[in-house]
């Protein structure tokens, strides 16, 4: 017994001691005075260390061989930085065990100087070797080294090695190299065509440039000119490459003349069957444009660069509290997908008529938010200067303006105190305003589109009441002529004429400011030769004030108003597919704005 009661004391005791030492660690954990320790340069101080046990051959542990050069390392330090040598060192492969290494189709010095870098970081990056190097550091997949090559030759891209650097980049896999070069390719194309490389580009690389539509071009005319040029370096090895190529080629976007002169007429191409269909295909599309739709392909699609520069002209600001009139003119990049600022108009108006004419921007009348206006002013892209034109007889905000053979036509819209009917005139030559012949009705917020040799103008206000009635007017008897109205009854919609047709959008179904009034998605298209109106597909919105352009084969409509925000939407309809795409937003949610491309 009293040798059963002293172990149990024992263990009594045990279990005492060990309860205190585990206070005292607690104590000592919780204690203010413990602190945790790092060293900031800990990293670079064992690499250090490293790189003098390399320089002193102290505990190296593999040699690498390239031909007569034999390059010492330690491989945990390689497979650290190299997945390659990674996967050599430890995973059983036979190159584990080995204490040498023979590595084949590999520079020597690009590899002693990225083993170099393991253990230091740093790496020297010259113009006559990096490719070498980039090639060497992705075999070794050491990824911050070619990224750091990429970004060295993307630095340094230029019109004289952009295509080298795009077809190296694709033999590499460097997808973020190939992108830049591809692209800086396509930009400057017409620089790039008076360079070397370019003479001396394969037929394939050559086909998948010019196929490209966001090839930098003024026009299709120089894409046929670089052809040209291409072939006359090497006529007898390149000319069975001719027909693949000149597919690649807009031909039914040039003139009939140039399609003549320059390629029907070439014996670089007349003497192909295949160049010659193509050639006949082209001058189909010109010889009847009522069958222009049969003849679709990627041939009769414009490149981005040659559409022109779709402009979003004032209209209303919803970036102050109470909107106003915006003064701000931005213009749309279709290559790029993106809206910038270009100019700022001379003054805020609003529910003003746009024009192009003799190529420069014409803003006519509007109201400044209290007075209706008369003035005309036109906007000079290029210099990104106004000047001032003769006013109109009359003042008119909720006008349509068109340019109909020459001369500029301002179509209805309100005066201040009453809905206007008339409609005027200016000759670019007099430079004189004239009245025309009255429409049937009085329309504000009124849509003008000019087709054929016809101005024809469509839905409006005449007073409480959103017409859907149409009338066109003929300038050689000066008389408006009755059309078959819209199923839709439609105000503050936008107008435009495309391929022959006339295609009105959104709208509202009664004056915005009634309160059953309904802001329309649906859109309807209109065709002369039939006289009839045909339902198209609908936008993702319903809006009003939209503006709408076209934008190569494409309709766009841009911003306006859903009755709860302004929208700073713009959509492109494709009449090929009747479907509705999304393009970049605008800068500034605006309504009532006049798309105009130059």
């Amino acid at each position: 017994m009293a040798e059963e009661k002293t172990s149990v004391e024992a263990i009594e005791v045990m279990n005492a001691s060990s309860d205190e030492s585990v206070a005292s660690m607690q104590d000592a954990v919780e204690s203010p005075q413990d602190e945790s320790f790092r060293c900031s340069d800990h990293a670079e101080r064992s690499l250090q260390r490293m790189e003098f046990c390399l320089q002193n051959l102290q505990l190296t542990d593999i040699v690498l061989c390239v031909g007569d050069h034999r390059i010492p390392a330690h491989r945990l330090v390689l497979s650290a930085c190299s997945e390659y040598f990674e996967a050599m060192f430890s995973n059983g492969l036979k190159e584990s065990f080995q204490t040498e290494v023979v590595l084949q189709d590999i520079d020597p010095d690009c590899l002693q100087e990225l083993v170099h870098y393991c253990y230091t970081g740093c790496l020297d990056l010259k113009e006559d070797t990096v490719e070498l190097m980039l090639a060497t550091s992705s075999l070794l997949q050491i990824t911050q080294v070619t990224d750091a090559c990429s970004k060295f030759l993307e630095k340094r891209l230029d019109p004289s090695n952009c295509i080298g650097i795009t077809l190296f980049a694709d033999t590499q896999s460097c997808l973020s190299l190939l992108e830049k070069a591809h692209n800086f390719t396509t930009e400057h194309f017409m620089e790039v065509v008076g360079n070397q490389e370019f003479l001396q580009l394969d037929a394939e690389t050559f086909a998948k440039l010019i196929a490209s539509d966001d090839l930098n071009v003024p026009n299709e005319e120089d894409v046929v000119n670089a052809l040209i040029t291409w072939l006359k370096f090497s006529p007898d090895a390149r000319k069975e490459h001719v027909s693949k190529l000149l597919e690649n080629v807009k031909l039914p976007l040039l003139p009939p003349s140039f399609v003549v002169d320059r390629i029907e007429s070439n014996p670089l191409f007349n003497e192909d069957p295949k160049c010659k269909e193509l050639i006949m295909e082209a001058m189909k599309f010109h010889l009847l444009p009522e069958r222009k739709n049969t003849f679709s392909s990627a041939r009769t699609r414009p490149r981005k660069s040659t559409v022109g520069t779709l402009c979003a002209v004032g209209g209303i600001d919803s970036s102050k509290e109470f909107p106003t009139g915006a003064n701000s003119i931005e213009r749309f990049d279709l290559r790029l997908n993106k809206w910038s600022h270009v100019a700022n108009m001379s003054g805020q108006r609003l529910q003003f008529g746009v024009a192009l004419l003799d190529g420069k921007i014409v803003v006519v009348g509007g109201r400044d938010g209290l007075k209706t206006m008369s003035i005309v002013e036109s906007f000079d892209f290029a210099r990104k200067t106004w000047s001032s034109l003769p006013n109109m007889a009359t003042p008119r905000h909720g006008l349509g303006v068109g340019v109909l053979g020459g001369p500029l036509y301002a179509v209805g819209g309100h005066d201040g105190w009453s809905y206007l009917n008339s409609v005027e005139r200016w000759d670019p030559q007099t430079r004189d305003w004239n009245y025309v012949a009255p429409m049937s009705f009085q329309r504000s917020t009124v849509g003008v589109a000019v087709l054929g040799d016809r101005l024809y103008a469509i839905r409006g206000r005449d007073g409480s009441v959103c017409l859907k009635t149409v009338e066109c007017y003929d300038p050689y008897t000066n008389k408006w002529t009755a059309c078959a109205s819209m199923a839709k009854q439609r105000g503050g919609a936008g107008v435009v004429a495309m391929n022959g047709c006339i295609y009105v959008c959104g709208g509202h179904d009664a004056p915005a400011s009634h309160p059953s009034a309904a802001r329309l998605d649906c859109c309807e298209r209109y065709d002369p030769k039939t006289d009839t109106w045909t339902t198209i597909a609908p936008m993702s919105v319903g809006r009003d004030g939209v503006g709408v352009s076209v934008l190569g084969d494409r309709l766009v409509a841009v911003g306006g108003h859903d009755g709860t925000q302004y929208l700073d939407l713009v959509e492109a309809y494709d009449p090929l597919t009747n479907s509705w795409t999304q393009m970049a937003p605008l800068i500034m949610r605006r309504a009532s704005t006049c798309a105009i491309v130059i």
